[in-house]
């Protein structure tokens, strides 16, 4: 009976594993297939090329980039700009929904609010920003930060509200305080909550950074993509945005694997 459990075990691991190696393999198709084809209807005219560029045209002026060394110093400002804002807009929604779990009063009276400003485009508060903090990276990192915040905030306290009821009252039967309760079950039991957060906040941060560099930047991949468009350089805009596209798809597998070493743990 052992043998024949351990045999159907590694038989369903080799199973996930050819899964795993199908779905890869399908999307580096599905990458391939698609590059082929964008470069194919430019090359036949499908498709206006000074518009949607191509990939050839597009690696062009990637190397031309490399070799002029700007194309690394705008990655750093907007990657160090990005960083910022998703660690401290993630940081700080979590602190707030902790404080509006906390305390009954303060989340009816703030929820709505948050509600509201979620909803709300957070690019109309740009001129705002500027003229509180500035027009420099301070600006930028806040509007990340604003866009990060309010996303943490409303995703973590749900979150913390749908706790199991039950394992929250046994906790209080048996004398736990609110400081236990928390620290015991409710923080440990949102933590997949956290990390899907961040997968979310991933996106968020770039948004807001890279809205931040329309509105007031001299550097930054945001900065390049206003350029391009200006002096009608749109292979520089596709360039800039196939960067884009790679930057964040390396943080969001970075997030995925903080997430695959903390699942082991919750």
């Amino acid at each position: 009976m052992k043998k024949d459990f351990t045999r159907e075990h590694l038989l369903y691991l080799r199973k996930e594993k050819l899964r795993k190696l199908a779905v890869h393999l399908t999307q580096a198709a599905v990458l391939i297939v698609a590059l082929g084809f964008w470069e194919l209807s430019a090359q036949l005219g499908w498709s206006d090329s000074f518009i949607t560029s191509s990939p050839s045209r597009v690696w062009k002026t990637l190397v031309e980039l490399i070799a002029g060394g700007t194309l690394w110093r705008h990655m750093w400002t907007s990657t160090w700009e990005t960083l910022a804002g998703f660690a401290i807009g993630t940081a700080l929604g979590y602190a707030v929904a902790v404080i509006l779990w906390w305390n009954g009063f303060l989340k009816e009276v703030f929820e709505p609010y948050v509600v509201v400003l979620n909803s709300l485009p957070k690019i109309a508060l740009g001129p705002v920003i500027i003229i509180l903090v500035g027009a420099d990276k301070a600006s930028i990192i806040t509007m990340a930060v604003l866009i990060s915040v309010v996303i943490t905030t409303i995703t973590i306290l749900n979150g913390f509200v749908e706790t199991d009821k039950e394992k929250i009252l046994l906790l209080r039967s048996m004398g736990a305080n609110r400081f236990q309760i928390f620290t015991k079950l409710v923080a440990p039991a949102n933590v997949p909550t956290l990390m899907a957060t961040l997968k979310i906040n991933v996106g968020m941060a770039w948004i807001g950074s890279i809205m931040g560099e329309y509105l007031a930047s001299k550097e930054g991949l945001g900065y390049l993509l206003v350029y391009g468009k200006q002096v009608f350089r749109l292979d520089l805009v596709m360039t800039c945005t196939v960067v884009l596209c790679a930057l964040a798809g390396l943080m969001y597998a970075l997030v995925a694997l903080i997430e695959k070493t903390v699942s082991r743990r919750y």
